[in-house]
């Protein structure tokens, strides 16, 4: 007979642990979730909100302590994103029962804040079912969907510290509220029909409009309901009217998440033409939202990933091929006003209630428009509308009406847009959806602010191995944007906890984003990054290099100021997050009137023409596209070098090919040559290789980079286009000419450099077809290939870049972002 041995102590003895969880874990039902997985394993203890992140103490059994904390990260619920778990013993207390417990004040914040999020599966069946309490109910939400980041006005993460904070829970929701088992427990933004927002449509001649101001809802961030809210004897359905004045034709100002939209029906010609008009957007493509993937698919092709985008959490604009065969219902397809000359068509579905309802959910037959133009509620340049007395003057004399609510908007944060190309995300502006959850840096950056650059503008803080990019901000010629920007960064320094020793600012002198960070130094230093180095490493970066050894750069873009005093563009740098070697680039052509040639692309065309020494023919398009009384001044200038800022620009050669193909010779947004001369390379049928676009490439003096010239090449252009070639077989001989061009330059590099690694980066690779003939052929040639996915190849991205160069932490005695000796 076997006596069994004592079981220790220690392995019996209660154990108590105090977890610490960092990441984003408030905002996303993770305390719920804790106190599920605790009850689950007999653990009594308790859990609160703080300034860190979430923290729990838990007490039982070693073996389901040590449970606890294996499982807290695998198991997290579907929004958070648990960066690390850290656990330490303490003294065991005894006790019964595990606890939610009141948030705790204080302490440095080092707690994320999670984005918005689409409506949830569980929300919708309630929203569509009769016999649920909240039927129809334009705020329905749980822990598992819809504002978090655009209702925060502080940490930690709880109701009082919301937009929310006005609205008393009633009876019902109150015990949702503190009913572990219940989806909504401790759900901030949870509400009924009985005690959370209201909506309401105010029309908007103005005589209503007037006799509406007493009982237009209050847009102060912490004043909770307006008076006056709780009813509407005028229309006791809002959205049903909202539906039957888009259906006539009217473009309606629908408050959303993070700002105002100017919606109408895209199917309504004289709807669009007119939106177009009062926004003054010129050609702009507008985004479209659909009530289904299944309008959508006659219209344009749709992939797995592009599938996966479109109905997932972050709910973005994701640009889509237009179908060759495109083959709607008819009265299904949007009007050609929607994205004249576009290869694309940008669709987004339905990410709040309020859109799904607007969308017909609830409505008999689904009546109303299926297809809604929903844009930036806007003036073209200006932030969008967050303010519900702003909306209703600053949008005045766009919309028809306004669909708008009474819970306030705390933080601005316009649709995100993506696309996908080869298989792949590519980011285009991060903003709704995706802001402000953090990157993830390879490097340590001391406490920083970058600025970002004047177009596109967003700004970065950064400190330790994070970064957080903020919400698309806009373009900075507009004074209301820099006020945006203002309150932007005070904003998420308070939910990031970061306070920035130094700021970044691209080194143009005339930016108006460089003197911003001027004014706001404080005595800070304030360091100069140049454009295209920052486009570079923000590539590095977004791929987890430590820069220890350098990439080949390849930065395509349309504007960004030299070290020389030109205008760089079509720049190919040996770069690391300390400093870079000018290469090769573009040769220099003169910008005959700076922005005038911008918006011109003929000017270009023929600035182009002139430096190859080939004479502006009178067949070409370019020239008949020039006024007769402006051409001989133009020569003129371009003769005597008159406001002729000389230019490597690739943006401006791609709009210079454009005129000269004869599709397009005026901008009326940004890119808008490039981005058709794209849509005429897709339409192109297959086209063999064509030797004569070519660039002559042209060694320096010693020590200076190599020149890409492009006269053969537009010597070629001129020729097939007097000769009669359609213009989509010049678009795609001239795409295939700079994707070669990339693999000569590169491979001329790696010879005299040893490296292999190559990051595509700057606005020009958005153009989906060249990034992908650029990728392909290098990596034909052996390179590895960095192109963005989460980041945007554009100046949306360019704060990051600056980040990690003039922030980064080294071993040297160097000011932190001290580039080593840049080489022209």
């Amino acid at each position: 007979m076997t006596t069994a041995r004592p079981a220790d102590a220690t392995e019996t003895a209660p154990r108590r642990s105090r977890v610490v969880v960092r990441g984003v874990v408030q905002g996303v039902g993770f305390r719920p979730y804790v106190h599920a997985l605790a009850t689950g394993l007999r653990l009594s203890g308790h859990v609160t909100n703080t300034a860190e992140g979430v923290v729990a103490e838990v007490e039982g059994a070693p073996a389901d302590v040590a449970a606890f904390c294996a499982r807290l990260a695998p198991d997290a619920p579907p929004l958070a994103r648990v960066e690390s778990v850290e656990a330490a013993d303490v003294a065991a207390s005894g006790g019964r029962g595990f606890t939610i417990v009141p948030s705790l004040q204080g302490g440095a914040v080092r707690t994320l804040v999670p984005p918005d999020t689409a409506t949830c599966a569980d929300c919708l069946a309630e929203l569509a079912d009769p016999a649920d309490r909240r039927y129809l109910h334009p705020f329905i939400t749980c822990t598992h969907c819809g504002p978090r980041f655009t209702i925060v006005t502080g940490l930690p993460y709880d109701r009082a510290h919301t937009t929310m904070a006005g609205f008393p829970m009633c009876g019902d929701c109150a015990r949702e509220y503190a009913d572990p088992t219940d989806r909504r427990f401790h759900a901030q933004p949870v509400a009924c029909p009985h005690c959370g927002p209201r909506l309401r449509l105010l029309p908007g001649n103005p005589d209503s409009r007037d006799a509406d101001q007493e009982s237009a809802p209050d847009a102060d961030a912490d004043s909770g309901r307006a008076s006056g809210a709780d009813t509407d004897d005028r229309d006791p359905d809002p959205v049903a009217g909202a539906r039957r004045m888009l259906a006539a034709g009217a473009i309606l100002a629908v408050k959303g998440l993070g700002g105002y939209h100017l919606a109408c029906d895209a199917t309504n010609a004289d709807a669009v033409a007119e939106l177009r008009r009062r926004k003054a957007r010129g050609d702009k493509p507008f985004a479209m939202m659909a009530a289904d993937l299944a309008d959508m698919e006659p219209l344009v092709h749709l992939g797995p990933l592009e599938r996966e985008l479109l109905s997932g959490s972050a709910r973005p604009v994701v640009l889509l091929r237009r179908r060759d065969d495109a083959a709607p219902r008819p009265g299904a397809a949007p009007a050609p006003a929607v994205a004249p000359g576009s290869p694309d068509l940008g669709f987004m579905l339905p990410y709040t209630p309020v859109h799904h309802l607007l969308l017909g959910l609830g409505a008999p037959d689904r009546e109303g428009p299926r297809l809604l133009v929903m844009t930036s509620g806007n003036l073209s340049g200006e932030p969008i509308v967050t303010d519900d007395t702003e909306a209703l003057t600053r949008l005045a004399g766009l919309a028809d009406a306004w669909l708008l609510h009474d819970r306030p908007i705390h933080v601005p944060c316009d649709d995100s847009v993506v696309r996908v190309c080869d298989g792949e995300e590519l980011t285009l502006r991060r903003s709704r959806g995706y802001a402000p959850l953090p990157v993830t840096l390879p490097v340590e950056v001391a406490p920083a602010l970058a600025v970002g650059g004047d177009l596109k503008n967003t700004f970065c803080l950064g400190e330790g191995h994070r970064a957080w990019l903020s919400a698309h901000i806009g373009d900075m010629d507009d004074l209301s944007t820099q006020l945006a920007l203002v309150i932007a960064e005070r904003q998420l320094e308070s939910v990031t906890g970061v306070r920035p020793g130094l700021l970044a600012a691209d080194r143009h002198p005339g930016y108006r984003s460089t003197d911003w960070a001027r004014r706001q130094a404080a005595g800070r230093p304030v360091v100069p990054v140049q454009h295209h180095h920052a486009h570079i490493a923000s590539a590095m970066a977004e791929h987890g290099l430590d820069g220890a050894r350098p990439v080949i750069g390849v930065a395509f873009d349309g504007t960004g100021h030299g070290l020389d005093g030109a205008v760089w563009g079509g720049e190919f740098l040996i770069a690391d997050y300390a400093g870079f070697a000018r290469f090769a680039h573009l040769a220099y052509v003169p910008l005959p009137g700076g922005d005038a040639a911008v918006r011109r692309p003929y000017r270009m065309a023929l600035s182009h023409l002139r430096a190859a020494g080939i004479a502006p023919d009178p067949g070409l398009p370019c020239t008949r596209a020039c006024p007769p009384d402006e051409l001989p001044l133009l020569q003129q200038q371009l003769e005597r070098g008159l406001n002729c800022v000389p230019t490597s620009s690739m943006g401006r050669l791609f709009d210079a090919v454009s005129s000269l193909a004869g599709i397009r010779h005026h901008a009326g947004y940004e890119a808008q040559a490039a981005i058709e001369l794209e849509a005429a390379a897709l339409r192109a049928p297959a086209v063999a290789e064509d030797e004569r676009y070519a660039f002559r490439l042209e060694p320096g003096r010693a020590g200076d980079p190599l020149t890409a010239d492009p006269a053969p090449l537009l010597a070629a252009v001129v020729d097939d286009v007097l000769d009669g070639a359609p213009a989509p077989v010049v678009a795609a001989r001239f795409h295939r000419a700079v994707a070669r061009l990339v693999r000569t330059v590169c491979a001329a590099a790696r010879s005299e450099t040893g490296v292999e690694t190559v990051a595509l980066s700057g606005g020009v690779f958005a153009n989906a077809v060249l990034s992908s003939a650029c990728a392909h052929g290098l990596r034909e040639d052996g390179f590895t290939v960095l192109r963005h996915r989460r980041i945007p190849p554009n100046d949306g991205g360019l704060a990051l870049g600056q980040l990690v160069v003039a922030a980064r932490v080294t071993d040297r005695a160097a000011v932190p972002g001290t580039p080593r000796r840049e080489r022209q």
